[in-house]
């Protein structure tokens, strides 16, 4: 088949003999900026490969071709290809079982697979989409359609791979400066990546590791992402830990991929989602207050009170105190700041805070 063969007609399509020349053919492939995008053919029919192949070598792909379940497997997993065409009934593993392990494994997962097949039933297209096919086409072929239905699927899966590029990209900006953030897969609620930072809150304040997703975070997703989505505005934070020492706030900061070609597209929400997560600390703003606005610990203290729209008797039974000592403290705290009000105390207190955390909420 015009020299891009990898396996001949004549392989009895054992993977352990002709794997090993796979390799750095796909990378010489690759590194051939005049071919175009990599194609994986798997049929057990020749006939079949033959007619794809030269359609699709005259059209500008590459072609990697297979002649079962075992080989496609191995080709994938050692190509890369950008797409693989994928015959539903083979002997031995047929083609929905080849396409359920290529989606089981992280390196091939994202690689779409078009279904080749001639059964029509609902059943047989069903089980097509649930094992990972982006889509099908009914034989006998027709390489026109091959090709039209092809080039949809290569375009997703580029702007799938910029975005990832770009999410990369921002994720190791987060991580090398010390912000803790994840990536979330919804609808399924799979926590896809994380920082380290991100790693150790979520186990202290929830008990999770990944690829788990702390169960109120999924459900804060599945309430907030479609709504926002839709009027293109940022869900509301998330706090989980309402100790009055410290809590975690999580914020949506965008989304980082799309569920384009994949059976959840339809679902409201779906993709990938960048998460930013801070640990707030009560005392770690009362302590800066006190410093920044020279005033003591227990006046920094009752500030922040106020700040909070807290009451003086609020504020008496945090501390364990009467509401007129915590009047008196705040007199003093008028003193010191120049002020005469709760109002303005409170607004001298905000202005200093977000000096000091920018995204300080009352």
């Amino acid at each position: 088949m015009n020299g891009i063969d990898e396996l001949s007609e004549d392989d009895d399509g054992g993977a352990a003999a002709a794997v090993p020349a796979i390799s750095p053919l796909a990378a010489s492939l690759r590194e051939n900026t005049a071919r175009g995008d990599l194609v994986l053919v798997v049929d057990d029919v020749p006939d079949n490969l033959a007619v794809l192949h030269d359609a699709l070598d005259e059209s500008g792909y590459t072609v990697l071709v297979a002649t079962d379940g075992p080989t496609a497997l191995a080709r994938a997993a050692q190509a890369h290809p950008d797409i693989v065409l994928l015959d539903a009934m083979m002997p031995g593993m047929d083609g929905f079982e080849v396409a359920r392990r290529l989606k089981a494994d992280a390196a091939t997962a994202e690689i779409p697979i078009v279904f080749m097949t001639g059964l029509t039933e609902t059943e047989h297209l069903v089980a097509a989409l649930e094992s990972g096919g982006v889509d099908y086409v009914t034989k006998p072929i027709k390489p026109k359609e091959v090709l039209a239905r092809m080039n949809v699927h290569l375009q997703g899966a580029r702007r799938a791979r910029q975005q990832a590029q770009q999410a990369g990209q921002a994720r190791n900006a987060l991580d090398a400066f010390g912000y803790a953030s994840i990536t979330v897969r919804m609808p399924e609620g799979r926590l896809i990546w994380q920082t380290s930072l991100a790693r150790e809150l979520l186990m202290r304040y929830c008990g999770t590791e990944a690829p788990a997703t702390p169960a109120a975070i999924v459900a804060w997703l599945e309430r907030h992402l479609p709504q926002a989505q839709q009027a293109g505005a940022e869900p509301p934070p998330l706090e989980i830990g309402q100790q009055a020492a410290s809590r975690l706030q999580l914020r949506v900061h965008r989304q980082t991929g799309d569920a384009d070609g994949t059976p959840s597209a339809a679902v409201p929400g779906a993709g990938d989602w960048l998460i930013i997560i801070r640990e707030l600390s009560d005392t770690a703003v009362i302590e800066a207050m006190s410093l920044a606005l020279k005033l003591t610990a227990r006046e920094a203290e009752v500030l922040y009170w106020v700040v909070k729209g807290k009451t003086n008797k609020d504020i008496g039974e945090i501390l364990g105190a009467s509401p007129a000592t915590a009047k008196k403290h705040l007199e003093r705290v008028y003193v010191k700041l120049g002020v005469e009000t709760r109002t303005a105390a409170a607004g001298v207190a905000i202005k200093r805070i977000r000096e000091i955390q920018p995204h300080f909420e009352v």
